[in-house]
């Protein structure tokens, strides 16, 4: 069985071709090269030691040099996503093409150990991190939300020191944060004179200051500041020519790029990547959950006129000089690492980019505006971080999916991308056993000794002051009452400001032991009983390898009423990961009120 399965595996490889291991190194014959900038037809690129010995070459090759045919394939540079948060699923970027990843805010711990692979020359088993490390920030602003005690500051007098300490943890670059949230979730943000410090410190320094924005006015706050890029792009429906080009002046006079992730700019406009969720190039790489994190975009409805906007702007400062890179957001719902490298790409030539200006964009630009002298381009000298596909990418950028083989500093992945292929293909074999449930359905199983549940676990309490928050909440069994002859929990909670999206509920695990996953797809439907206060409440059920929850409002009227949920308006659900179910108050600061009683998962 697990032969057969394994077999299954490496023939789903796409253009898996046996070579012979490389010795001394090895020349690719007779491909077309994109080196960075354009294609070089019928090249012979010779790779020895790591490096790019030759990318012309025109002798006899050496007895121990392996030979690579590259007839009717296309040889890249290494791709390199200009904007990750790289703090999981580390073996991914590679097997997709990714030999780089700028990451935008990560574990400092990570990144000390990575950079110090990379200054030894010992990274080859993963992509190379090029970290801002810690972002800047205002005490209770955008990259505080995570339960991550992180240095923030206020004013400019501080801007130096917290650059400095920077510096000494090993950061590349420093990122700042100018992110004033929503009317409902509100952000503390730095104000511009501190980011103008911040971006001087920097410069002090020699290190680049990129930036962090969500609107028109915050980005040009950025560039007015100085910022040497801005890290994303923002949603809109309209923009004017006038501001297109006011935008356009500003960044042109800062010698400024642009990265505008449409990836997580698609997620919170609540579109899915469908086209590499429909790749089974792509998607053999990817274990369930990490394919779910890609059907859990932020936006809970479809909204492509969103992307007017970043789509106008890219491909306005494209054609005025501006550069432009390639960057995902990846580590957020909605996108995955390395593979969602690949939507970013068609999603630029969607945006109205050439194929060519494209792959230029997760090469040579990035490596540029970052000053990666050592990779971005196939020249010699040059890292041989290289990916090998069938095609023409430059004329059809879906062809950077035809992926043949992937060399980090000269080491073929071939390994790697088989392994990863087999593991897949032997989890997607083992069926799991789907949870049994008593014939009622009921998960809560509620009494004076305690808020029990089939799963294992209690019921409790579930706030963010875990996360650093100040929310609280109390729950007691309603002595006397019941709601149709079941128990009756009275919940009161205080939902306080402090943390970015403060909540407070009711939540159960579902597995043995906390975040361990249950299968649940014996059952389609959540069903309880609720009243309160008229305020509105949200059910938010987590899955594996998922952090925010998927949530579906309610309201708990005055008068008990009964609640049916299908799992289908969980947006991305998938009912046999299901590790959290939880009944919460918030986002919006405030008291809150409600009862809840006979809560059941059945299949209708």
């Amino acid at each position: 069985m697990q032969k057969n399965i394994l077999a299954l595996a490496l023939a789903l490889c796409v253009g898996s071709i046996q070579f012979p291991a490389s010795a001394a190194g090895f020349l690719v014959e007779h491909v077309r090269v994109f080196d960075g900038q354009k294609i070089q037809p019928d090249r012979n690129v010779l790779i020895v030691d790591g490096k790019i010995k030759d990318d012309n070459f025109k002798g006899k090759p050496a007895a121990d040099i392996s030979i690579i045919d590259g007839a009717g394939r296309t040889l890249l540079p290494g791709l390199i996503d200009a904007h990750v948060h790289a703090y999981q699923y580390q073996d991914l970027p590679l097997v997709y093409g990714v030999t780089t990843q700028i990451d935008m805010f990560t574990n400092v711990d990570q990144m000390k150990e990575i950079n110090e692979k990379m200054r030894k020359g010992e990274n080859r088993d993963r992509a190379d991190l090029i970290s801002a490390g810690v972002l800047a920030t205002a005490p209770g602003g955008h990259g505080t939300e995570f339960g991550l005690a992180i240095p923030t500051l206020s004013k400019p007098e501080e801007a130096q020191a917290w650059v400095d300490a920077r510096i000494v943890e090993g950061s590349h670059f420093i990122k700042i944060v100018i992110e004033h949230g929503s009317e409902k979730r509100p952000f503390n943000s730095l104000d511009n004179a501190t980011v103008k410090a911040l971006v001087k410190a920097a410069h002090v320094r020699h290190k680049l200051a990129v930036v962090h924005i969500g609107t028109l006015q915050e980005a040009q706050d950025a560039l007015a500041a100085g910022a040497d890029g801005l890290v994303h792009l923002f949603e809109g429906k309209q923009i004017s020519d006038a501001e297109v080009a006011d935008l356009i002046n500003t960044a042109k006079r800062n010698h400024a790029f642009i990265i505008p992730t449409f990836s997580v700019l698609e997620s919170i406009a609540g579109m899915k990547e469908e086209d590499v969720l429909a790749d089974k190039r792509m998607t053999v790489y990817l274990n369930k959950t990490q394919i779910q994190t890609l059907h859990a975009p932020y936006g809970k409805q479809a909204h492509p006129d969103w992307l007017s906007v970043p789509k106008k702007l890219t491909v306005a400062m494209q054609a005025a000089g501006i550069p432009i890179l390639a960057g995902t957001d990846a580590g957020n719902s909605g996108t995955q690492y390395g593979i969602s490298l690949h939507h970013e790409l068609a999603a630029m030539v969607d945006a109205g980019l050439s194929p060519a200006e494209v792959l230029a964009s997760a090469t040579s630009v990035p490596a540029k505006a970052f000053n990666l002298k050592d990779r971005g381009h196939i020249a010699k000298g040059y890292k041989a971080d290289l990916v090998l596909v069938t095609g023409e990418p430059d004329k059809n950028i879906t062809d950077t999916r035809n992926i043949v083989e992937v060399w980090k500093d000269g080491e073929r992945v071939t390994a790697q991308r088989e392994q990863k292929q087999q593991e897949i293909a032997l989890q997607n074999s083992q069926k799991t056993e789907a949870l049994e449930l008593p014939a009622n359905g009921r998960i809560g199983l509620f009494n004076k000794s305690k808020l029990a549940s089939p799963f294992g676990a209690d019921w409790g309490a579930s706030t963010d002051a875990f996360m650093g928050g100040k929310s609280s909440m109390t729950i007691k069994l309603a002595e006397t009452e019941t709601a149709n002859e079941q128990a009756v929990l009275n919940i009161e909670a205080e939902v306080r400001p402090g943390f970015a999206y403060p909540w407070a509920g009711l939540s159960v695990f579902t597995g043995k032991t906390p975040m361990e996953a249950s299968d649940l797809s014996k059952f389609n439907t959540l069903k309880f009983r609720v009243r309160g206060d008229g305020n509105q409440y949200a059910v938010g059920i987590s899955v594996k390898g998922s952090y925010i929850p998927i949530a579906v409002p309610f309201k708990a009227t005055e008068e008990w009423r009964e609640v049916s949920l299908p799992f289908s308006k969980f947006q991305g659900l998938d009912p046999a990961a299901i590790t959290v179910i939880a009944f919460n108050a918030g986002p919006q600061a405030g008291s809150y009120r409600f009862q809840i009683a006979d809560i059941r998962l059945l299949k209708e």
